[in-house]
């Protein structure tokens, strides 16, 4: 009898701890807002400041108001440039907030500018149609298969890039490394599936950031982290993708939640990339 005592408290206490985790991963974590930073190029000198954004997923659970405390959040860093990896709405026809979106997204301040690109979720659920709208209204210059110039820091020259969305756009490398020239000192690309990092490796950017994975969302010890298309060999933090070159890629675990609006061990993410020009 005390045996089975025992082992009705043990499962008693494992239902409990299941239940606190299940109650943190729907109701905490996915507002635990962190912010990592990272000193490029050097840590020398003058240094620029590029605040990257990905996958907000604005839905019925990322609500409005959440959006607004992550643009407070991003203005108090400061930056210098802001770029978003793709995937404003989770479904933008389940959740049709566009000028509310565009009033938030607007108060966002960059000192240089701000620069985004297409996600899969911005072709998906009627949000094609007003996508470009919402961030041209916002203040952001949408890059599709372009790049442009920008003059920072004591006369540099930086170079920004986006490539169209790998799942349901036209991605065109060719035509993308074709508005590049060696003219400027610091080369950067935006891509929403990281796993296309590869068809970088040969060019001479120095830093791609990428977004889509959501880190795995739901991060379980020793189970392997369950990855998407386009996102199996790229899924969270640095990578190098080119030794000789040192051509660097970072995939940001995103903002806000797909499918299950739940994280686990992958909290919401502003990545900050102090580049030393």
């Amino acid at each position: 009898m005390k045996s089975l005592k025992w082992i009705i408290r043990i499962v008693l206490l494992l239902i409990v701890i299941i239940g606190l985790l299940v109650g943190y991963a729907f109701k905490i974590e996915p507002n635990r807002l962190v912010v990592h930073s990272y000193d490029l190029h050097g840590n020398k000198g003058q240094a620029l400041k590029v605040v990257q954004l990905s996958d907000i997923q604005v839905s019925e659970t990322y609500t409005v108001k959440q959006l607004q405390d992550l643009v407070n959040k991003v203005n108090e860093l400061s930056p210098d440039i802001i770029v978003f990896t793709g995937d404003l709405f989770e479904n933008f026809a389940a959740f049709q907030h566009k000028q509310d979106v565009t009033d938030k997204l607007s108060q966002l301040t960059a000192t240089v500018g701000k620069y985004a690109i297409w996600g899969n979720r911005d072709y998906g659920g009627g949000a094609f149609k007003i996508y470009e709208d919402v961030l041209s209204n916002a203040g952001f210059t949408l890059l599709n298969n372009s790049g442009v110039a920008v003059d920072v820091l004591n006369g540099k020259k930086l170079f920004i890039g986006g490539l169209d969305d790998g799942l349901l756009g036209n991605p065109d490398v060719d035509e993308l490394v074709a508005t590049m020239n060696d003219n400027f000192d610091y080369k950067m690309v935006l891509m929403h599936e990281p796993d296309m990092a590869d068809l970088l490796k040969d060019t001479s950017v120095n830093l791609l950031l990428a977004g889509h994975s959501h880190g795995g969302q739901i991060r379980i010890p020793f189970i392997k982290t369950k990855t998407t298309a386009l996102a199996e060999k790229y899924y969270d933090g640095f990578y190098t993708i080119n030794n000789s070159t040192g051509m660097q890629l970072y995939v940001n675990t995103g903002i806000g939640t797909s499918r299950i609006a739940a994280r686990f061990m992958v909290p919401p993410e502003i990545s900050v990339f102090n580049i030393h020009l």
